[in-house]
């Protein structure tokens, strides 16, 4: 029993390989790879994934060669991890990964990671500014950006808006406030981090559960809240938008 597990246990190697070469694979072709990690970064994670199929079906071949030769198969000279339970493990990984499916980050993991403060986050770099011409052509991020630059909103005031993300309700904000809010990546997901911006309702917030994604049109107000001076988008249209296939900035 023992020397059968043995014989055995080197297909955990290639089983392991195969698996995340697939699974890698299967997030570019499905277009989940952009919840994941930065577009920078795709041609090296569908390069990994060619190279892990390459090496996997090699192992397979030396095994099955080696098992017409030997009762007690050998990998040669490829060898990327010891046979065992961390071949297991990460066997098990993929397999998670291939039943899973990768979903969009929500108003939690926003409120978990630090929105709750309010307008713009201490980590929208002032070097990744860009401006345009007309305010109401400025993303989400790019409103954020810009206060990183130049914070005072009196200058904004009266400028017209059109922004989109998904509903936050941090607890500091009132009944007539909601935030909208996207995530940015800068590598890939475990250090992404959300950005947002205040709107004013002049309806009741309940029509909008956390995790709707709208699109906002209005005009730029300064209000304070909790203390505090804000840029605040005075919201005069409100629709209701499904989920974009690219929900994150780069």
């Amino acid at each position: 029993m023992k020397a059968r597990m043995q014989n055995f246990l080197p297909w955990f190697d290639v089983l392991a390989i195969l698996a995340w070469g697939i699974l890698l694979l299967k997030y570019w072709l499905t277009g989940k790879l952009n919840l994941l990690i930065h577009p920078n970064y795709f041609g090296l994670t569908v390069a990994a994934g060619i190279w892990l199929l390459l090496i996997g079906g090699l192992k397979a071949w030396q095994l099955l060669k080696n098992s017409n030769r030997s009762k007690n198969p050998s990998l040669g000279h490829i060898s990327l991890f010891p046979p065992g339970w961390s071949s297991a493990l990460l066997l098990t990984t993929a397999i998670i990964g291939l039943i899973v499916t990768p979903r969009v980050f929500n108003s939690q993991i926003a409120l978990d990671r630090g929105i709750g403060e309010a307008a713009i986050s201490s980590r929208a770099k002032p070097q990744a500014f860009r401006s345009v011409v007309r305010p109401e052509e400025r993303s989400l991020i790019e409103w954020v950006r810009t206060l990183h630059v130049y914070p005072e909103p009196d200058a904004y005031t009266g400028k017209k808006v059109k922004i989109d993300g998904f509903v936050v309700y941090p607890p500091e904000l009132p009944p007539e406030y909601v935030l909208i809010s996207r995530f940015v990546i800068t590598c890939c997901a475990a250090d992404a981090y959300p950005v947002g911006l205040p709107v004013k309702l002049d309806q009741d917030r309940t029509a909008f559960s956390p995790d709707t994604w709208l699109e906002v049109e209005g005009q730029m107000i300064t209000e304070t809240i909790a203390g505090k001076r804000q840029l605040i988008v005075q919201a005069k249209s409100l629709k209701k938008i499904p989920t974009p296939e690219n929900p994150y900035y780069y």
